[in-house]
């Protein structure tokens, strides 16, 4: 009899196999969209300090910023940008469970202060273990 070979793990293709949902495909967007602006500030500043105080005269009179400015983040705009914003996203995943977590904790507090000062009932999980076997 031959020994078959044991399976290895599933290779995928894809750099970021996980699907995300749509408001954390925008967040992915939003960190694109910031990484690419900040390839591009000088163009960006540039564009904005000749279109100041000026309205439909920008269209011409900034026309050499505004190529400047569209080349940069056609330039930058690329799908190894997308990945790298996905790879950020998912490297700062713990961070923001972390920061919502501590959001949360700063919310119940907050909640528990604004009872105890206006003498309202404690919430039913805000209860201490103590206090419910004192009244038993």
């Amino acid at each position: 009899m031959m020994a078959t070979p044991k399976p290895g793990p599933v290779q995928i293709n894809s750099r970021n196999p996980i699907p995300l949902s749509s408001s954390q495909e925008t967040q992915v967007r939003e960190l694109y969209y910031k990484r690419v602006r900040g390839y591009c500030a000088d163009e960006i500043r540039d564009f904005a300090s000749c279109a100041l105080n000026r309205t439909i005269s920008a269209t011409w009179a900034c026309r050499q910023q505004r190529l400047a400015m569209n080349n940069c983040m056609i330039a930058h705009a690329s799908q190894q940008e997308q990945d790298a914003a996905r790879e950020e996203w998912f490297a700062t995943r713990d961070e923001r469970r972390k920061e919502r977590e501590a959001k949360e904790a700063r919310k119940k507090e907050q909640e528990k202060f604004h009872r105890a000062w206006w003498g309202m009932p404690p919430l039913p999980e805000d209860e201490e273990p103590a206090a419910s076997e004192a009244k038993r």
